[in-house]
């Protein structure tokens, strides 16, 4: 399988675990809201609801991981010189990698700890589960960011940041269109 092929598949696959976990989260939100004006309250609401709106972070920062769609300093780095932006762009990835291997490590860690460990509110959910979203969304999280290198690398090489485009070209686009001018 190609890695831009690979790259769409896992790109649809995060679409459709993000969509699931924010209609879900919005109609449990809307239950509860319901149930609470209702007068019985769902016990278990706030701790579900939390967890999702984790699972929901992690899964949507690798989608976006993925479509290069997180903040950054392109400005900055665009202004740099070729050599120095390449540089400073690798020194970043790596600090990055660096970050979510750690992250995925220490994910593990704490799921090792939390073995035995329910929710309060739904004693037959292990946190496990509930927590396992650290160490799977910091790898999704890489993967994606490996998958996204090549494309951003070759931009970074040829100078072109996707983040500003040239006003100019709307306002000769305008004109043309207008007839050469605003009158």
């Amino acid at each position: 399988m190609q890695l831009a092929s690979f790259a769409r598949q896992l790109g649809r696959l995060l679409e459709g675990v993000v969509i699931v976990l924010m209609i879900s989260l919005t109609a449990l939100v809307v239950t509860a809201v319901i149930y609470r004006k209702l007068g019985a309250s769902l016990s278990w609401y706030d701790e579900v609801a939390s967890i999702m709106l984790a699972w929901l972070t992690y899964y949507g920062a690798a989608l976006a991981a993925l479509r290069r769609a997180h903040i950054g300093f392109d400005g900055l780095l665009f202004s740099l010189p070729g050599r120095t932006r390449m540089l400073v762009a690798a020194l970043a990835e790596v600090a990055v990698f660096a970050f979510f291997a750690v992250l995925a490590w220490m994910g593990w860690r704490v799921l090792q700890v939390l073995s035995g460990v329910s929710l309060i509110s739904l004693t037959w959910v292990p946190v496990q589960v509930t927590q396992s979203v650290i160490p799977i969304g910091a790898v999704l999280f890489m993967i994606a960011e490996a998958l996204s290198l090549p494309a951003y690398w070759e931009r970074l090489r040829a100078g072109i940041s996707e983040e500003h485009v040239d006003l100019s070209d709307f306002v000769e686009n305008d004109e043309a269109m207008n007839g050469g001018g605003r009158k």
